[in-house]
Parts: C-alpha cells; structure tokens; sequence
C-alpha cells in the first residue's frame, strides 16, 4: 500500500518526540552548539567535583541527541523513499558522530585514574548512579595497554576491523541472485527468498534452493576461509596482547558474564541431544521418506495458520499477558490507543520489526503486519521490547536505564512463551494445536539447539587457532560436519553441503554472540513458568528485579536477582523439559 492510504490509526504519531520538523532543526542547532562545553573537562578528571559535573552534562546532552537521531531514523523507516527522511537520518548521524567525538575523551581519562580515586568515587553517594560503570572500568583496567599502545590498536582498528565488511561485501554484495523456479514462477534465490524456499511444499523446490545457494557459498569457500580465519587470529591476538586467558573469557568478561554460563549451556544442551534426535526422527516419519537437512523447515502442519488481522491478533495477545497484571495491559492498550505501533507495510518502510524509542518520550514499535501466526507472536515479541524498556526508563535515571544485550531479548521472548501457552490452553483444533506445538519445537531446535551447536563451534575455531594450528577450510569444515552429525542425529541425512553453513553465519564475525540467542530462551521458558505458576511473588519478582533493573549490574547478576542462576543446571532443564514435554504431546496427537 501506499502510506497515504493507510489509516492514521494504523500509523505512528512522532509528535510526542518532536512537534514538528521546524522543532527538530531547532534541536539540532541548540544541541550541536552544547558540545564545545565538555573541552574545559579534558584533562581535569582527578577532580572528582568536576568528574561528576561532566558525567551529568553527559547524560543530559546524550538525551537530546538520543531524540534528535530516533525522530529521523523512525522517519526514514517509516517512508525511505523519502528523501528528506533520508537526508534528516544522515543529519542526525553527524550530530551523533559530534557528540561521540566531544565525549571521547572521558573513558580514557578515567581508565588512566588510580584505583583509588576510583574508588574514592564509588563510596561517594553522589556517584552512586555511576557506580556500577566505575567498578566496569576497575574491573577492566588490567586489560588496557600502555596510551601508545592503545593509540596503535586503535588507529589499526579501522584495518583490522574489515573482516567483517569484507564478508558482508561477498555475501550481501557479491553474491548473484541465481532464479529458482517454483511451480509457474521465477524466484531470485536471495537470502530472504531462500529461507521462504525451504519452507515449500515441493520437495524439488527446497532441494534445488538448498544445492544452488550452498553452491554459491562452495564457490567461494576459500576467500570466505581466510576472510573468517584471519578474523579469528586478530581477536586472538588481540586478547593475548591485552592479557585475556582467552578470546571467549575476554568476550564473557566484557559482557560481565561468568564463562561458566557459555560451559553450562554447552554441557546441559549435549546431554539433552537425544530428545532433539527424536524430534529429527519423528519429522522424518511424518514427512515421509528420507529426511535432508533442506527438509526441516517445511511445515509440519500446512495451511493451519491463525490467519487474524491486526484488531484481533491484539486481543488475542492481551488475553495471553494477561498472568502479567492488568498494570502491564493498560501500558499495551495505551500503547496500541496513542499510535505507537505502526502496523502494516507500505512502499518504503522498512522491512520486519522493532522496538525503540527515547528515555523522555517512551517506546514504539514498527510492525509489518500480515494475516499469519508468526506474525501474532512478533506483537507480543516486540511489545515485550517496549515493555522492558518502559518499566526500566522508569525505574532508572538515563545512566542505568539501558541494559545490555545478554538480557535483551528475555522480556521479548518471554511474552512469545506466554502466548504460546495460553493459545495452546484455548485451541480446540486439533491441527491447530499441532502446528503451535511444532511452532514451539522449531523455536527450541533453531534458538536453543542451533545456537548452542554454533556455540561449539566458535569454542573449537578460537581455540584451535590459539594452539597454534592454521584455521583450512577442510579443518572447519570437517568440524562443522561433525557437529551437524552430533546435533540432529542418524534421522536425517546430512547432505555434504552443511558442512559449509559455517562460511554463511554473518554473527560469527562478532564472536561469542550466538550463545546469548540461546541463554535468552532457556531465561524466557524459566521466567514464563514462574509466572504461571509462582502467583504474585513470581510476578513481582520478574518486574521488579528484571523488567525495572535497566543496567545497574552485570546482566547474569541481574537475571540471578530475579530468580534464575543460569551457572546452575536448573533452568537448562526447565526449558529442555519443557521441549520434551511439547514432543511427546505431538506425538500423543498423531
């Protein structure tokens, strides 16, 4: 559709950020004339006086460009064919640029303190709402190298940093667009056409897109190889210059995690792959014939989708968050009441869906809205999101409102968990049931399982790097395979092309990412089951401990707060029995 033709309901009112375009330019001017006011804080940060002044003129400004740049991009998002958005976005880049430049000073200078003014600041009550970035800055001081070294490494960085780029040129750039044809039509094999390919009825449809994609990645496996293993001897050289154990401890520390979470997954996960070689095997006995990796996303259950429109999916999620207090749902409905959620697709919007927003002004959600069930669990996804953010905006001043991105999708996934529970509690249709039970198993074999299997794999390539050994394409490969093997089981062919879905993975240049997909989900499933279940004080527990804590404390800190230590087997068992649980009700259904 056009923009224009879609209800004003239907769309986001910005005016609660900015009146009008004419306030934003004003905004902009005031805010790009406040950065000349951090120069006479350089080189005066021992005085703890000034310290604190310059940390609170940095929250307030950050504010105002934090608003200035979220107006342009929800803009642009909403209509990139205009390219006055287009061209604002851009202006608030350079703003933002501005103020990173300004600011860039101040966590250098308080890294060169000495732990004792450092500490000196954290026992005094007036930077109490800094405190737990000064204790970061203590914690992290042995690893930060000498002011020339550091000044190497950073003028490096813009070298040693293109690995990923260059990754990104070959496959976003690169790549051809091989045509596929699907019954009467021609299919550009892109990524996006590819992953809604395997989910074909037609067998010969999601075996020919498999070969001819992996193809794609198989013809270029050398480059990739190199790009990605050259990637892997930087941060481990790096970790070791900086005095990291590891390239995984130093990504844990800087996260402010325990390595143990990466070690309790991987363990608790592999001793649970047998019910995982069940469900491989009982979707191989209901697709019929020989199960290949390009068969486990096709549906289960064709054609049983909830098919509901926008008014209905929302109640429907009401309804389903409804154990989370009616508090909770008055904040949804206003939502949905004061045009925060922009709902259905239009020409140049941008594609899937978010949650963002500004401190002052609160959250919104972008949607693309169809007629399909993943797309009910994407309103309750990211209203979650919104949620999280608003209770933590709240609870928090600007400095510790934000938290990171260890818990980010917990509160998301959480109310997916819900709905699947409370939708599987209402259905009477039997084929209906049975697809939001597959829906269910696939979100465990993709967001655990799958995670988890990358996980191992990112541990061996680091770590077999760092022993000194030459990261070839054979010796990756040859790993992957092995792990693809030990993950989905004898009841499905592993085809000799999965062996290079590692050279496809984009977040393994930003390593000891995917584990966190993974911990997110078992947190939802532990934290929806206590909400269910444990009453008022559960309830309680999720919002004042998780929702509200924004970044006051290392995130596994929080989530420990909040009723689950994800050092310990108990909630890995929650969510693993709970993926059994949901196989052998399938299984009971036929």
């Amino acid at each position: 559709m056009k923009r224009e033709n879609i209800e004003d309901k239907y769309k986001w009112d910005l005016t609660s950020i900015m009146e009008s375009r004419q306030d934003w330019e004003k905004e902009c001017s005031k805010v790009k004339k406040s950065f000349a006011q951090f120069e006479k804080y350089r080189g005066r940060l021992d005085d703890l006086d000034l310290t604190l002044e310059l940390l609170k003129l940095t929250d307030l400004i950050s504010q105002d460009v934090e608003e200035i740049y979220v107006y342009a991009y929800l803009l642009m998002y909403s209509d990139g064919s205009d390219s006055s958005y287009v061209s604002l976005a851009q202006r608030a880049e350079a703003i933002t640029a501005g103020f990173n430049a300004a600011t860039s000073f101040i966590t250098p200078e308080l890294t060169a303190l000495s732990d004792d003014v450092l500490n000196e600041m954290i026992s005094d009550e007036r930077f109490a709402n800094y405190r737990y970035t000064l204790e970061s800055i203590i914690k992290e001081k042995k690893h930060i190298l000498s002011d020339k070294e550091e000044f190497i490494l950073a003028r490096l960085g813009e070298v040693l940093g293109g690995f990923k780029d260059i990754f990104s040129k070959i496959d976003n750039v690169d790549f051809p667009h091989p045509v596929i044809k699907a019954g009467k039509k021609k299919i550009e094999l892109t990524h996006g056409a590819y992953s809604k390919l395997l989910q074909s009825s037609d067998v010969k449809v999601r075996r020919k897109a498999f070969t001819t994609y992996y193809k794609l990645y198989e013809d270029r496996i050398n480059t990739i190889a190199s790009c990605y293993s050259n990637s892997i001897k930087k941060r481990n050289i790096i970790c070791e210059l900086r005095g990291y154990k590891s390239a995984l401890s130093a990504s844990m520390s800087n996260e402010d995690v325990p390595v143990e979470v990466y070690d309790k997954l991987i363990e608790s996960v592999d001793n649970y792959l047998p019910k995982l070689h069940e469900y491989v095997e009982y979707r191989r006995d209901q697709l019929g014939g020989e199960l290949h990796m390009y068969d486990m996303y096709v549906p289960l259950v064709p054609g049983a989708e909830l098919g509901l429109d926008y008014e209905d999916a929302f109640k429907i999620v009401l309804k389903a968050l409804a154990p989370l207090g009616n508090e909770y749902l008055y904040r949804l409905i206003k939502m949905h009441d004061t045009r925060r959620i922009d709902v259905y697709e239009s020409d140049g919007k941008r594609s899937g869906a978010f949650s963002w927003g500004t401190y002052k002004h609160g959250s919104f959600v972008m949607l693309n809205h169809s007629k399909t069930t993943h797309d009910v669990f994407t309103i309750a996804h990211e209203l979650g999101h919104a949620m999280h953010s608003e209770y933590s905006n709240e609870a928090q001043v600007y400095h510790n409102a934000g938290y990171s991105i260890f818990v980010a999708e917990v509160a998301s996934t959480t109310n997916e968990v819900l709905l699947l529970k409370y939708l599987l509690s209402v259905t009477r249709d039997e084929d209906v049931k049975k697809f939001l039970l597959s829906y269910y198993l696939d979100m465990f074999r993709t967001t655990l399982f799958r995670q988890t299997m990358f996980s191992e794999f990112e541990e061996y390539v680091h770590g077999r790097q760092q022993k000194g050994y030459a990261l070839t394409v054979d010796d990756m490969s040859k790993e992957y395979f092995k792990l693809n093997k030990k993950y989905y089981g004898k009841g499905v062919v592993h085809d000799k092309q999965i062996k290079y879905e590692w050279a496809r993975i984009p977040h393994f240049y930003n390593a000891f990412y995917v584990y966190k997909y993974a911990t997110g989900l078992v947190t939802a499933v532990t934290f929806a089951n206590n909400i269910l279940n444990g009453g008022d004080h559960q309830r309680e527990l999720y919002f004042d401990k998780f929702l509200r804590a924004g970044g006051t404390k290392s995130p596994y800190e929080i989530i420990l707060d909040a009723g689950v230590d994800l050092c310990s087997e108990n909630p890995y068992n929650i969510a693993l029995k709970e993926f059994g649980r949901a196989l052998d009700e399938l299984k009971k259904l036929g």
